[in-house]
């Protein structure tokens, strides 16, 4: 097993495995993802039985309609939520409104876009551990509002009254703006779900939230991924924003996501 950084402050490739299911093999790909945050295999050309199986080596798997296999794309044919997909071009965290959020996702490229349609991932660990100690001391004790319409509202800023009791109807959570993790590194709950800062005036809290998003996703925080058909890429959830980069619905891009369950709350 080799491994080889994808850039400075996160990401790390992974080659040389005769048998991924491999228990040793999972152990040392849950260190590289712990301090590294997102593991590419290259042409790992993975089907859908063995994903799921590796998988499970990571934790409990969620299920989208029963099957857990969920398949992204902004082809309907394909995905019938490939609307709401385009929220995806926003950095964000997935489950930011849910108690415990998602662990870990892994994407198998099955169609990629011929332009465009790449992932950027920017670690909030790498982000907070380089604040200067009076940015830190200004934000460590904030409190963040997650919802669901936040998010919404960035792709359809003048929704109608219907559209917006479907967004509020999945409840918003507030949750640390610092979230200090058990193994005693901290990261940032910040990304396009992110609502208003308690205790801060509107413009106050959209122009701190702002800068904590510019400030994570600057260059030297950031991977962005190139996908190739048959490309497994992996990433924690908790600690990594990521997006999908604008790609045109018509070039069928197809990734195949299996999503592991959180295991450590916000607090």
């Amino acid at each position: 097993m080799e491994t080889k950084a994808l850039s400075s402050s996160l990401g790390v490739e992974i080659s040389g495995i005769d048998d991924l299911l491999d228990d040793v093999v999972i152990a040392r790909c849950v260190e590289a993802l712990k301090w590294r945050g997102v593991l590419l295999l290259r042409g790992a050309d993975l089907d859908d039985e063995t994903q799921i199986t590796l998988s499970r080596k990571f934790g409990d798997v969620v299920t989208f309609g029963g099957r857990e296999i969920f398949k992204v794309s902004l082809d309907p044919s394909v995905n019938p939520a490939a609307e709401y997909l385009k929220g995806t071009f926003n950095w964000h965290i997935d489950g930011t409104t849910d108690p415990v959020p998602i662990k870990a996702t892994m994407l198998s490229a099955r169609q990629v876009a011929m332009v465009g349609g790449g992932t950027e991932f920017a670690s909030t660990y790498a982000a907070y551990e380089n604040l200067p100690d009076k940015e830190k001391e200004r934000i460590d004790n904030l409190t963040v509002v997650h919802s669901l319409e936040a998010s919404q509202r960035a792709l359809n800023p003048n929704p109608t009254d219907e559209q917006i009791a479907q967004w509020r109807s999945v409840p918003s959570q507030e949750v640390p703006l610092v979230w200090r993790r058990r193994d005693g590194r901290c990261s940032l709950v910040i990304g396009t779900t992110a609502d208003h800062i308690v205790g801060l005036s509107a413009d106050e809290s959209r122009a701190l939230l702002d800068e904590l998003r510019d400030w994570s996703t600057q260059e030297r925080f950031v991977y962005t991924h190139e996908w190739q058909v048959g490309d497994l890429v992996m990433w924690d959830n908790t600690g990594m924003l990521h997006r999908a980069l604008p790609y045109d619905a018509s070039s069928r891009r197809t990734m195949h996501r299996t999503t592991i369950f959180g295991d450590e709350a916000f607090k």
